[in-house]
């Protein structure tokens, strides 16, 4: 899969953003602050996974499609990636 620069610069968000949670954990932060952020890197990452699950299904099903193929593993797969990220 070709992962793109704007999915690149998501994850480089997120790691910035745990880098600040990191600090915020430093300067003993109210537990209330961290975990606000905590919640916006989890949303993150489920966006993410979500982004790059439907762009993998979305190339496995013309390639399926292409082949005179089923795609119905391929749509099974991505089901399955995606009940497994919960």
């Amino acid at each position: 899969m070709d992962y793109s620069q704007e999915m690149k610069n998501r994850l480089r968000r997120m790691e910035g953003q745990i880098r600040g949670i990191l600090k915020m954990m430093d300067e003993e932060k109210h537990c209330k602050d961290v975990v606000t952020q905590l919640s916006a890197v989890r949303s993150a990452v489920d966006r993410a996974i979500g982004y790059i699950v439907a762009k993998n299904l979305e190339a496995c099903i013309r390639e399926a499609e292409a082949n005179g193929q089923n795609a119905e593993e391929a749509i099974q797969e991505a089901v399955n990636m995606i009940v497994k990220s919960r």
